[in-house]
């Protein structure tokens, strides 16, 4: 297609090129120099879908600045031309900088920097060539008083007039990290940035302590024990040691802390692993360390710039200029900015300002914006010799080439053949991954600024970079880039002294030039970038919601059931002084009384029951991170394993999570028959037969020569047209697409590789290759195609134009034109078959291609098995009707207003009608490991599962259905692109209507509801049984797992891979972070992480339930132990007439509470009601957890009425068998309370282990043998007596008795739902 003529504005009235006077012949545009760069550069922006509008034209570039530009450096920037041709003196170009330092205005125009437009002649180059040598000592003192000098000239900091230090003066300048910054590329910044630091930690070692101690006292149960602990610091309350209530206390305390520090500890670790990874940077040293090296290189310089100038300019009579340039040259040698070397540095060493030099594989540590993109073999050596000559332009490019390769450097495209550079490789232009970031699945192409893109690596250190402040939108950006005449001017600040840029030297930034923070280079180029925004000001880590202490349902309800018993406790006591009245004796007054039954009966709160939860939570982790069936895993928050098996929303990512973010092809139908699986290898035969070529013959397949090739004369006319069909497909698909092949090298061999936005496209470029068709060649302007079967070249084609694919559009078409020789010269002006190929989704290619009987019914049969449908179809153009629609296009793509819409009608109107059907394809998304099973067994337990993700609509209902999120017949409802509100409310309408239906929305409609119907849409879509929100920010999937916790007070557990999940997750009441193949931000932020989906099932149905189970169980039987003994001591005050003694004092209290009952009651970590099989057979007994049936205030007041009736029990029969006060009565009630908890346990124990077993046996035995060293409590004779031993199995027997029989009745009348499955 004709380049489109670009359109120059009106110059204005002092214009050089309207002057006459002035050096307009010395300006000249970029089509002057070489025409084909604007022609291509025409196509290229209609190839990647951007427009250059006509008024955007560049404006001219000066030629000196062409031909000098990277010859004048530092201080030899500033100085002016004299009359051409003449020799310079050699000081001349430092005085000049002098005096123009000393004027307001450095350039004749006034802007402080030299436009392209500036007067080449300016006043001071008048002066006479020769000055005085005293003229010449006065400048050189007064640059030595204004210039700073460099630390390595000088052994003391520079000192400024008012007696500061030039240190000083920098903490002066010092910005607002948080405003937007100009960055100098490789140099020290005047401002401080902060650090770039992964951090998931939720304390410092200042705030540990403060925010743990009020996590701890949050918990009412800690607060009244802390209350107990110090009353005992007041003689008249004490009861028995200080120590028995300040230990108990200061145990939990340092337990519980201890594991927090633990765990963050860890964090730390694992931030620190991430924090350590090695980087390459540029680092610019000072040129003059290397001198020898420079002159001997601008020897070399010297002849070829010659040789190229007289080659390149001979036509032109500009020789004088020239001549002066290379004399120049000559003399005084290249003057490079800086010395480049390589150094690595740590991830958390990285500072704003540092140039990275980027590989493929790699994740981008840093925001950065991107320089220059070039191929692996072509990268520059920074330690060896560097190509100079680059510096130079050199105009005897060929067009074709420069076309091909727009960006490439001058120096690389000039010594390279077409065929070994792929187009992404020196055209300044990579690939990255983002589905770290945003969760999109598409690779995004990113390109390096023109301006930088061919500077050579010294060079960049006179690059400036003006960014906004830190933003989190990961979608926009808005920037400049400037190449300064010196590395100096780069760190200048330029901003406040009101001079503008040169336009010839400054270039816009877009996000099309950025890389963000946790995303992955997947070209195989080399990219160097410089970083501008680190640590918590990327884009990631502001969206990001920072670390928070997460506190178990088990723990609320727990503190709860901790209040009634406070209650119960205060009631209690008022109840033992009201009886006795509450009229004061002698030394004790009622209130004193009151208090003092409290600290007696503060066991019915017990304190240990945040050290046996804790250690219990410690116990459930272990089995997790030593669970063989889900390798991998790791707990990092061990506080809240419980509400693992609490869980009713699961909110899970798509990309990474639920997918492995690969495509592959299933499936192709070309209208009357489907081949998918083995029936491939019979389209690798019809592709043989089609594309074979006889040996020594040139000539190429084109789509006419393919039909003519004979198929043997054994086959049908059916399988003839068959065979067409699948030829005709193949080759479409082949060339309908944007792919480019690179080579890669592994374990020594080199192998084709392929790059594009869209893994849709890859895939399928690997299935035409896997049938015997391979793409070895693209670039803008050609493409080649190999048969697999005979390695020779097979189609050769000429692209004529591109068509990109759209979000709105939904389709992709190429014009390509085929050779029918196979040495035909590249760009030589061809007579091939011109056609029109095009694929996209079937919504809108039924409308484009001839009408036919099968295409829905196909693209309907593939939907159902969730493969994400193109159909492909074709068009043959005539060189006249191509012709007709180039002009057609070019005239609309000039047009100023509804360019897009015009030129979009000229594609409908010429091309998209009537296209030939070739056939449909059908590409998977591949799931992770056991998706499916997985997402069943989960649905079974009762969970609601949505899927939040960052992709388009069309990939998210694929994988919707693909992975059987959406039951097969399921009404999938779709909400897309809502905009106002009054629709909104018809769409809960209907929702409301059709509660068994599927809700798939995208981030837009989202946005509208949960801004202004947040309460009415969330009452909706929690009834759903299935929710698929696409396009949704890191911020929008926080905000629906917060508004899911707070509408319906339930637990939310989110699922994530990449870093823009880690809000969600942090937002969940349980995170899970899944590893993820170039990240582990999700891991690192997550309260566990996994290493596949298919492990969330073990950790929840299995470790979830058995967690909470056995919490459940055992905070009941802490609380019973509890209030066991204060139900006891109640019964004992009552007794000696209401005063508030102490029963069991001192050792006996702590033995209690420790040694003679943790072991026992702490074993119940290890009991099970069914095994892992059953648990997984039978989801629905997870179902039932949901409840909190096994902890409720029903199962606590039962727990109370056995406390109360084996309580009153133990001490009423001990004081009628023994008597009211006494050792022998301490003796027996003491010994049958110990062994009533005992065998309390193994009543309750459903599965016994071993350990259980020692625990029971241990501590009975323990307890037998410390009898004999509690004679300061014991009536150790009476111990002895057969009387002692009958007493204690009389009550005993009394206590336990009754509450087993209820528990057997009660089974056998109304058995739990695991006795049921277990057919017991």
């Amino acid at each position: 297609m004709p380049p489109i003529s670009p359109y120059r504005p009106t110059e204005p009235p002092d214009s050089p090129l309207l002057d006459p006077d002035s050096d307009a012949d010395l300006d000249i545009d970029l089509e002057e120099l070489d025409p084909a760069t604007s022609s291509s550069g025409a196509h290229g922006s209609r190839l990647f879908g951007t427009e250059s509008g006509p008024e955007q034209r560049a404006p001219p570039i000066a030629l000196r600045s062409l031909r000098m530009s990277g010859l004048r450096r530092s201080a030899k920037r500033s100085r002016g031309y004299g009359e051409l041709g003449r020799d310079r003196v050699a000081g001349e170009d430092s005085v000049a900088l002098i005096d123009d330092e000393a004027q307001g205005q450095r350039y004749s125009d006034g802007s402080g920097t030299a436009g392209d437009d500036a007067p080449l002649l300016r006043e001071q180059d008048a002066r006479p060539q020769q000055r005085s040598a005293p003229r010449r000592f006065q400048a050189l003192a007064q640059m030595r008083s204004r210039l700073r000098i460099p630390s390595f000239m000088s052994s003391h900091s520079p000192r400024r007039e008012d007696g500061r230090t030039g240190d000083d003066d920098m903490d002066q300048e010092l910005e607002d990290p948080l405003a937007s910054r100009i960055v100098a590329a490789g140099l020290a910044q005047t401002a401080r940035y902060p650090l770039n630091l992964i951090s998931n930690a939720k304390y410092t070692a200042f705030t540990f302590l403060p925010i743990t101690l009020y996590n701890e006292f949050s918990f009412f149960f800690n607060l009244y024990f802390l209350l107990v602990a110090l009353s005992q610091a007041i003689p008249a309350l004490r009861i028995g040691y200080l120590s028995t209530y300040i230990a108990p206390l200061a145990f939990v305390l340092v337990i519980t802390m201890g594991k927090e520090a633990y765990d963050d500890i860890e964090r730390r670790r694992r931030d620190n692993e991430a924090n350590s990874e090695a980087y390459t940077v540029l680092d610019f040293g000072d040129v003059s360390r290397a001198t020898t090296h420079r002159v001997s290189a601008n020897k070399l310089i010297s002849s070829s710039l010659r040789n190229r100038h007289q080659r390149q300019f001979a036509r032109r009579d500009r020789l004088s200029d020239i001549r002066e340039e290379e004399e120049h040259v000559q003399g005084e040698g290249l003057n490079q900015s800086s010395r480049v070397r390589e150094v690595s540095k740590k991830s958390r060493d990285l500072k704003v300002g540092d140039v990275l030099k980027l590989g493929k594989g790699q994740r981008v540590p840093a925001d950065v914006v991107i320089l220059q993109c070039s191929a692996v073999e072509s990268v520059q050596d920074a330690s060896g010799d560097v190509d100079l000559s680059s510096l130079l332009v050199d105009a005897d490019i060929d067009p074709a080439s420069e076309g091909s390769s727009r960006g490439m450097t001058r120096g690389n495209a000039r010594g390279r053949d077409n065929s070994q550079h792929s187009g992404g490789d020196s055209s300044g232009e990579t690939f990255i991954r983002t589905d770290q970031l945003d969760g999109e699945t598409d690779w995004k192409l990113r390109v390096a600024s023109p301006l930088t893109q061919s500077l050579p690596l010294e060079e960049f250190t006179r690059v400036r970079v003006t960014a906004g402040k830190p933003d989190k939108r990961v979608n926009d950006f808005v920037g400049t880039i400037e190449i300064l005449p010196s590395k100096g001017d780069a760190r200048r600040d330029l901003s406040s002294s009101g001079e503008t840029a040169d336009l010839g030297h400054t270039a816009p930034l877009s996000i099309d030039n950025t890389a963000w923070a946790n995303t992955v280079v997947a070209s195989q180029v080399t990219t160097m970038a410089v970083v501008v925004y680190t640590g918590p000001q990327t884009r990631s880590a502001l969206s990001t919601a920072p670390s928070r202490s997460k506190t178990g349902l088990l723990e609320y309800e727990i503190n709860s059931l901790t209040k009634i018993l406070c209650a119960l406790t205060l009631a209690l006591s008022i109840i033992l002084v009201a009886l006795e009245g509450f009229s004061n004796t002698e030394g004790n007054v009622w209130y004193v009384k009151i208090t003092r039954f409290l600290v007696l009966f503060s066991t019915i709160v017990p304190i240990s029951l945040r050290v046996n939860l804790d250690m219990g939570k410690s116990v459930y982790s272990w089995f997790i991170q030593r669970d063989t069936d889900i390798h991998g895993a790791v707990v990092r928050t061990s506080t809240i394993p419980e509400d693992l098996g609490r869980i009713e929303y699961l909110l899970s990512d798509k990309t990474g999570t639920l997918t492995q973010n690969e495509m592959e092809m299933k499936k192709i139908h070309v209208g009357t028959v489907s081949y998918a699986n083995e029936a491939m290898d019979e389209v690798a035969a019809y592709v043989r037969q089609g594309f074979g070529i006889k040996s020594g013959s040139q000539a190429l397949v084109t789509p006419s020569s393919a039909h003519n090739i004979n198929t043997g004369a054994v086959a049908t006319r059916t399988r003839r047209e068959i065979g067409s069909r699948v030829r005709d497909v193949v080759l479409a698909l082949a060339l309908c697409h944007n792919v480019t092949p690179t080579m890669e090298e592994e374990d020594g061999h080199n192998t084709t590789s392929y790059q594009a936005s869209s893994p849709d496209e890859i895939a399928i470029v690997r299935w035409t290759e896997s049938v015997g068709l391979r793409l070895t060649y693209r670039d803008r302007k050609r493409m080649v195609l190999e048969s697999t079967d005979s390695k020779k070249t097979v189609v050769q084609v000429r692209i004529l134009d591109v068509f990109p694919f759209t979000s709105d559009g939904k389709r992709m078409g190429i014009i390509v034109q085929f050779d029918e020789d196979r040495h035909a010269p590249p760009h030589s002006h061809s007579t091939g078959e011109i056609w029109f190929y095009q694929k996209g989704a079937d919504t809108v290619m039924g409308s484009i291609v001839a009408a036919n009987d099968w295409l829905d019914e196909e693209t309907a049969n593939m939907a159902r098995e969730g493969l994400r449908t193109l159909v492909v179809g074709r068009k043959k153009l005539s060189p006249g009707q191509h012709q007709e629609f180039s002009t057609a296009y070019q005239d609309a793509a000039l047009a100023i207003n509804g360019r897009e819409a015009a030129m979009q009608r000229v594609v409908t109107r010429f091309l998209e009608n009537d296209l030939e059907l070739l056939g449909v394809t059908g590409v998977e998304d591949k799931l992770q490991k056991d998706v499916k099973p997985s997402l069943e067994l989960l649905r079974n337990a009762g969970i609601k599962i949505w899927m939040l993700t960052g992709d388009k609509v069309e990939t998210a209902r694929c994988v919707a259905v693909s992975s059987k999120l959406v039951a097969r017949g399921q009404y999938i409802y779709t909400v897309a692109k809502l905009k106002r509100k009054d629709n909104a409310q018809d769409h809960l309408d209907f929702l409301r209507s059709k509660p068994d239906s599927c809700l798939l929305i995208d981030g837009e409609s989202l946005s509208l509801f949960l801004t202004h119907f947040s309460t009415e849409f969330i009452s909706v879509a929690v009834q759903l049984p299935t929710v698929v929100a696409c396009r949704c920010s890191p911020t929008q999937k926080a905000d629906i797992a917060k508004l899911i916790k707070e509408f319906t007070k339930k637990r939310v557990c989110c699922i994530g891979d990449g870093g823009n999940d880690v809000s969600m997750i942090q937002a969940a009441d349980v995170g899970v972070g899944i590893v993820g193949k170039e990240g582990r931000q999700a891991s690192l932020a997550a309260d566990f992480s996994i290493e596949h989906f298919c492990h969330l099932t073990k950790l929840l149905v299995w470790h979830g339930r058995n967690s909470y189970k056995r919490s459940a169980k055992l905070a009941q039987f802490v609380i019973h132990r509890g209030l066991i003994i204060a139900v006891c001591q109640t019964v004992y005050s009552i007794a000696i007439k209401f005063e508030p003694e102490g029963l069991y004092k001192d050792w006996l209290l702590v033995g209690y509470a420790t040694v003679y009952t943790a072991a026992p009651v702490l074993s119940l970590v290890l009991d099970k009601d069914v095994n892992e099989d059953v648990a997984n057979l039978y989801p629905e007994l997870y179902k039932e957890l949901t409840s909190g049936r096994s902890l409720s205030y029903r199962t606590f007041f039962v727990w109370v009425l056995v406390s109360i009736y084996q309580g009153s029990v133990i001490q009423g029969l001990s004081q009628l068998l023994t008597e009211v006060d006494g050792k022998r009565m301490v003796a027996v009630s003491f010994t049958v309370l110990v062994l009533n908890e005992l065998l309390m346990v193994a009543i309750e124990i459903t599965t016994w282990h071993i350990v259980m077993i020692l625990c029971i046996a241990g501590t009975f035995l323990f307890f037998i043998g410390s009898i004999p060293f509690l004679g300061g409590y014991f009536d150790l004779e009476f111990v002895s007596t057969l009387g002692f031993v009958w007493r204690v199995l009389a009550i005993g027997s009394i206590s336990l008795i009754p509450p087993y029989a209820g528990k057997i009745i009660r089974r056998t009348m109304k058995p739990p739902s695991y006795r049921k499955v277990q057919g017991i």
